[in-house]
């Protein structure tokens, strides 16, 4: 694949340690790198009662030790987040450290946040109006460091931004800050063994999904190609292992060092976010998600993918090819949209196959919500900007629901 001959790459003061014993081998030393001496655990209460994850962190650290939060919710409440900082001050930490799936280390960013900014959560949050566009305010105050060790296949390893619950606003708390991005990630095997298989199938089913998306984008320069044929090399066949080898570790660590590198690509000049094409809608599903706790993002990415797909116009012959072929879809003379027709009725067999729901009858969704839901999507930082009017975002919104049904 062609790139192009100018291009930007960030480098981020991380080390990524991976495999069984992580945690015992190299946990210390990273706290020890950073300076550290009041490493503090914020979890969910599932990972403290269910596992013996904060048990082995705790003799691992010593001294270095000073307590655990095992009261995040699910979604990042901003409630929990709350009580999450007021615990991490109280024991004087100067060092974070997030255990367990996307909501905790969401969160924990989050907790960051609150610890280094002075001002009020409200005013750091993105803010939106009815005229503008969002604007997100800049967060220049030193932050403490954190070390996420992730028990699910998440994509929020090593990002810098958080989106919080708040049932008190029409929208979540949204926060970006480079300085909340980890400088450890431990992908220990027991760690990435505790989560159940139903949260596992969830949340790999936002990393499978996002790995179709890629499969006909354009290489923007060689390190983005790399690391996303990397990405579907590990995460594509792992995800279909699923059924079967669910409690293999080589399964869970290949799907999360799929969503490890499809987060690198961006950090290695990837600009363009598939957000149509062969991808499902992350606003649509966020939306279904929030106002549904009970239903996963990945439940929610599922019923949407193959809706989207039909809903839109297909991409080029070069991406519909690539995509079908990534799918063992690809039979030869197909056309673009023979092509989409194809990806969108294997992704249904795969999800299917998977124990994944496929129409959004399945879930438990009133019809007469969809336009309520529709409506949901304009606050949404990272998939509203791109779209010309918010009027176009909630039509689009409703006519892919529609097509999920």
């Amino acid at each position: 694949m062609a790139a192009t001959e100018l291009f930007r790459s960030a480098g981020y003061d991380w080390r990524l340690f991976c495999g069984p014993g992580a945690i015992e081998a190299q946990l210390l030393g990273a706290v020890r790198r950073q300076g550290a001496r009041r490493a503090f655990v914020v979890c969910s209460p599932s990972i403290n009662r269910r596992t013996d994850l904060v048990q082995r962190i705790t003799a691992t650290l010593g001294g270095a030790y000073a307590g655990v939060f095992d009261g995040i919710e699910n979604d990042s409440t901003y409630a929990s987040v709350q009580a999450a900082t007021a615990a991490a001050r109280a024991a004087d930490a100067d060092l974070l450290i997030a255990v367990g799936g996307g909501s905790v280390i969401v969160a924990v960013r989050a907790v960051a946040v609150f610890l280094g900014e002075a001002g009020d959560p409200f005013d750091l949050m993105t803010q939106y109006s009815e005229n503008a566009r969002p604007f997100s305010p800049r967060l220049e105050a030193p932050k403490p460091p954190i070390v996420n060790i992730p028990t699910t296949p998440t994509s929020a390893m090593n990002r810098g931004g958080s989106g919080l619950k708040n049932p008190d606003l029409d929208h979540r708390m949204e926060y970006f800050d480079p300085k909340t991005r980890p400088c450890a990630i431990f992908l220990d095997d027991g760690a990435l063994l505790s989560a159940p298989a139903s949260v596992l199938r969830s949340t790999a089913t936002t990393v499978f999904a996002s790995l179709v998306a890629t499969a006909g984008d354009p290489a923007e320069n060689p390190l983005v190609a790399g690391d996303l044929d990397q990405a579907r090399r590990l995460g594509l066949p792992a995800y279909r292992r699923l059924t079967a080898e669910a409690e293999e570790p080589r399964v869970r660590r290949d799907l999360a060092l799929a969503a490890f590198l499809q987060n690198r690509a961006e950090d290695d000049g990837r600009t363009m976010r598939s957000r149509g094409g062969f991808a499902s809608d992350y606003a649509v599903a966020t939306a279904l998600h929030l106002r549904y706790p009970e239903i996963g993002q990945g439940e929610a990415t599922a019923v949407l993918h193959a809706a989207t797909i039909r809903h839109g116009t297909p991409p080029d012959a070069a991406a519909s090819a690539a995509t079908a072929r990534a799918l063992d879809v690809w039979q030869d003379g197909m056309s673009p949209a023979d092509a989409a027709a194809a990806i969108a009725d294997g992704l249904e067999r795969i999800y299917a196959e998977v124990g994944m729901p496929v129409r959004l009858r399945e879930l438990p969704v009133p019809r007469d919500d969809l336009a309520k839901i529709a409506a949901e999507t304009v606050k949404n930082f990272n998939a509203s900007a791109n779209l010309a009017s918010p009027e176009a975002r909630v039509a689009n919104s409703l006519r892919v629901l529609e097509a999920a049904w």
